[in-house]
């Protein structure tokens, strides 16, 4: 699917509500783990569109430093 984005032009990604067509084979069956879909004839690996980067310890809201602490 052409989904154009402005600062990193065409990003091939799997939507698990699509057909999805490998770009490198063409064929239409994936095996979907949790951060990428790989093609089940030639093994090229998509990213999923679903797939943030999220979760614990990747973002920190308040950075505490030791001069902070010292304060």
């Amino acid at each position: 699917m052409f989904r154009p984005d402005k600062t990193n032009g065409y990003r091939v990604a799997f939507h698990a509500d699509e057909v999805n067509h490998c770009p490198g084979c063409g064929g239409t069956q994936w095996l979907v783990g949790r951060l990428v879909a790989e093609c089940a004839f030639c093994a090229a690996a998509v990213s999923l569109a679903s797939a943030g980067m999220t979760g614990a310890g990747l973002f920190r809201a308040n950075h505490v430093t030791p001069d902070s602490l010292a304060a």
